[in-house]
């Protein structure tokens, strides 16, 4: 159910800056480019992508697949629409998390889900441009040009880093190319996103 449930927050987007001060490391500049990130992300306020996800487990020989579309409203509204290799659709909007299989539907109150909050308000404080709502979550390491860049985000709250390790975000401007997610335990899942196609 954990891996489920933090399905939706490995979709879509993630981007910040250290927590309280520019990424270790890191110039002015670094930080003035970030800032530009923030920016162009902040001015979208509707986004649609296409999705090929990964799960990669220690159980397994191969890596689990699936692939759908993800959309998001702003300012708080995401969903996941899987479709193979089984039908789901995921949307959290606002403080409710519903799941939707087949004719079963369930909804969860995600402040009943505290493991799963900082993964919500990573991806909507992002995609807000919010960067000091992700700050009071994250530790971030940020590097690159507006062009390609990359952020190493690593969760503060010492129960979350247990199970999470670290997520690395790769994009391009205020788009997300690639988003991965490193468990403490070893499993890693890679969702890799491109440009809905147009109908």
């Amino acid at each position: 159910m954990r891996l489920r449930l933090l399905g939706i927050c490995f979709s879509l987007l993630a981007g910040a800056a250290a927590h309280g001060a520019a990424a270790p490391g890191a110039g002015n500049g670094t930080a003035d480019v970030l800032d530009e990130v923030m920016h162009s992300l902040a001015a979208r306020r509707h986004g649609q992508v296409s999705f090929v996800e990964q799960q990669f487990l220690s159980m397994l020989k191969r890596p689990v697949e699936s692939y759908g579309e993800l959309i998001y409203d702003a300012p708080n509204r995401l969903e996941k629409r899987t479709i193979e290799p089984r039908p789901e659709i995921l949307v959290v909007d606002g403080e409710v998390l519903t799941v939707q299989r087949g004719r079963r539907s369930r909804v969860l109150d995600l402040k009943q889900y505290p493991q799963i909050v900082p993964f919500v308000e990573s991806i909507r404080a992002t995609l807000a441009g919010d960067r000091a709502a992700l700050e009071r979550l994250f530790r971030l390491k940020f590097t690159g040009s507006e062009m390609r860049w990359t952020l190493v985000l690593t969760p503060l709250d010492a129960q979350l880093a247990k199970t999470v390790a670290e997520i690395r975000i790769d994009g391009s401007r205020d788009e997300l190319l690639k988003v991965e997610i490193r468990q403490s335990d070893g499993d890693r899942s890679l969702m890799t996103l491109r440009a809905h196609a147009r109908r």
